[in-house]
């Protein structure tokens, strides 16, 4: 298991630019994942297996860690060379065990609309529930050097699957590329594209 944190700079990432430019959409959080085709795409295909979800993602109040369609290919891709390996046929978003995956999907959508505020003024992170199962997930926000001033940039958000330990080197971690997109009925932010769909565990959960 690895713990993926961003190294990108601002120019590396595809969605700084609209960071600063796009924080309030008009619509649900549904619609908004709609809006952006070739970025979303693989996260409203797994979507489109649990209605309930998509529901939540259009009427309840929430935050969503959305994953990027980086984040599924290279999940899909790990899994399915190691089943290669084993001898087993391939195994994709449509044709992996529901109840699997849709434990591994709600660990990216928290009760509650929260933004950045809500974490910044707690400097070791708070944990907050998922939908779902109630399934504890640990968030801290991280303020960025810029202009020489340390901690005077754009606020970060580390999202961490704790796995039940307080000891953080157990966690697997992943680093937001965009924060605070308000839609109707949630925040949304963006995980970067380093980050492996499951916090590490699509290859144990689907290989079956």
């Amino acid at each position: 298991m690895g713990i993926y944190l961003s190294a990108c700079k601002k120019s590396d990432s595809p969605y700084y630019d609209y960071t600063n430019t796009v924080q309030t959409f008009k619509g649900s959080a549904m619609d908004y994942l709609k809006s952006k085709p070739n970025t979303f795409d693989s996260l409203l295909l797994v979507l489109d297996r649990f209605p309930f979800l998509k529901d939540s993602l259009t009427n309840q109040q929430v935050t969503l860690f959305a994953p990027v369609n980086e984040n599924f290919v290279a999940s899909v891709k790990y899994l399915n060379q190691t089943r290669k390996a084993e001898g087993k046929p391939p195994v994709y978003l449509k044709t992996g065990d529901p109840d699997e995956l849709l434990y591994m999907l709600t660990k990216y959508i928290i009760r509650g609309n929260k933004t950045t505020y809500d974490y910044a003024d707690n400097v070791d992170g708070i944990t907050l529930n998922t939908i779902g199962f109630n399934y504890p997930m640990h968030i801290k926000a991280v303020k960025s050097n810029a202009s020489g001033f340390v901690g005077g940039g754009a606020t970060t958000l580390e999202y961490s699957d704790m796995y039940g330990s307080t000891i953080q080197l157990n966690w697997v971690t992943t680093n937001t590329n965009a924060v605070n997109i308000k839609t109707n009925n949630a925040t949304i932010n963006i995980l970067t594209p380093l980050h492996n769909f499951g916090f590490d565990e699509f290859t144990y959960r689907l290989d079956q």
